[in-house]
């Protein structure tokens, strides 16, 4: 049975439905379409005897779900985080994105609200603070996915700018995991939609991202509000020094976990480079979209202007495309990801900005249709693509200005790409 009101949204690429302005169950049904797509059944039984997830004392209804998702092993920080969180020690994760750090935090917070009392109302027990509207909604998606099969039942919502507020204040009734960007937060706290007395757990997901964004106040003045008494657990992909003073101040005797990206998570990942002139960029995307057949394919540029520009002549040659950027509306952006993640649309344009909401276990293809400025946004980037072990193809466009710099990103990476000279193809075959 499914409780929802008419308003509600079915936005998530996991087929499950969000934003509702009531209390609602997710049935069977909206979990059928994951089955399809991870193709894994596996019973209670095998998980149990052979999953290396069962030696963390997780309940049978989260392995069961680690298993329908084709979870077998854990990653590196799942094995350290999942004991400690579940022991209701302070956690300082330094790890990548695509390292597996939400599912890490998600399943042990799970695990320790089953049979806690419940709370009262409109005082959350799990709050989650992340930097962005999109990373919102994936970590929203995934406390869902994993406490579909759970016999208490767990309601989560995730609170964001740039939609109204009147469902969220709706919404927050009776809600037990809250995932909130900070400026948002405080606009439901000043209109008492939400109190933060009561929390148990603070979870800092991407707090390097929040603090180069400038959320330092938002997030002092909420830590203000909490009780002295939780658990926080802290991650982010770099250990600055403004993160330091964050970690001194909230974190009690952490058990620290620190992941390096492993090199063979690049090398899973086919890179070439193109060398192209600028009035051909166009056409060369749409020869290798075209000539390869390719599907889920992320392009990424260098503004939002050029984000438009590049969907639109796609859609003109008839290319299914669409560009999300800072300037698109929340449910636009949001439709077009579950679009993108389900496979009914072909091509996704966007810029750096939004690349940490884009998480894709089975990407395919990413295509730098404009160089990023650093390296290390280049990592990031093509990071979209390789992950959990299955393989990817990362394209560049290079054009003659844009050599020297490309050359600098593969000494910074320590890895030289194959380049092809696109004045050789016949780009015009499939115009």
């Amino acid at each position: 049975m499914i409780f929802l009101s008419k308003s509600a949204q079915v936005i998530s690429s996991l087929g499950v439905f969000l934003m509702p302005e009531i209390e609602f169950k997710i049935s069977k049904f909206n979990f059928s379409t994951l089955q399809k797509i991870f193709q894994v059944s596996l019973s209670l039984k095998l998980i149990q005897n052979n999953m290396p997830f069962s030696s963390f004392g997780l309940s049978p209804a989260l392995l069961k779900v680690l298993a329908d998702q084709n979870y077998i092993q854990p990653y590196p920080i799942q094995k350290e985080a999942i004991p400690a969180i579940l022991n209701r020690k302070d956690v300082l994760g330094i790890a990548q994105t695509g390292s597996g750090k939400t599912a890490s935090y998600v399943l042990p917070i799970l695990s320790n609200l089953q049979g806690n009392p419940g709370t009262k109302n409109r005082h959350a027990k799990v709050l989650v603070l992340v930097p962005t509207r999109e990373l919102a909604v994936q970590v929203r998606d995934v406390f869902i996915l994993f406490g579909s099969e759970l016999p208490e039942r767990i309601k989560t919502l995730a609170v964001f700018g740039g939609v109204s507020i009147n469902p969220q204040m709706i919404g927050l009734q009776g809600v037990q995991i809250l995932v909130a960007t900070p400026g948002r937060l405080l606009e439901l706290v000043d209109s008492k939609s939400v109190h933060l007395s009561e929390i148990d757990t603070l979870v800092l997901d991407e707090a390097d991202k929040m603090l180069s964004l400038g959320f330092q106040e938002e997030m002092k003045r909420i830590f203000s509000l909490l009780p002295e008494k939780r658990q926080n657990l802290l991650f982010s992909a770099t250990l600055s020094d403004k993160l330091s003073g964050i970690n001194q101040i909230i974190l009690h005797k952490p058990v620290v976990i620190k992941t390096e990206p492993e090199k063979e998570n690049i090398d899973l990942i086919e890179q070439t480079g193109y060398l192209v002139t600028l009035e051909k960029k166009g056409p060369l995307l749409r020869y290798l979209i075209k000539k390869e057949e390719m599907k889920q394919v992320l392009i990424f540029t260098s503004s939002t202007f050029q984000a438009d520009n590049v969907a639109d002549k796609l859609c003109k040659n008839g290319i299914d495309a669409i560009a999300i950027h800072s300037k698109k509306s929340q449910g636009a952006r949001t439709e077009a990801l579950r679009e993108f993640k389900t496979g009914e649309l072909r091509v996704l344009v966007t810029t750096d900005l939004l690349a940490r909401g884009i998480d894709i276990e089975f990407l395919p293809y990413v295509i730098n249709y404009e160089l990023p400025r650093s390296p290390k946004d280049y990592i990031h980037r093509i990071g979209r693509t390789g992950r959990a072990e299955n393989p990817g193809e990362a394209i560049s466009f290079v054009t003659p200005e844009d050599q020297h710099h490309f050359r600098i990103i593969q000494k910074k990476m320590g890895k030289w790409i194959t380049m092809v000279d696109s004045a050789n193809l016949d780009i015009m075959k499939h115009p």
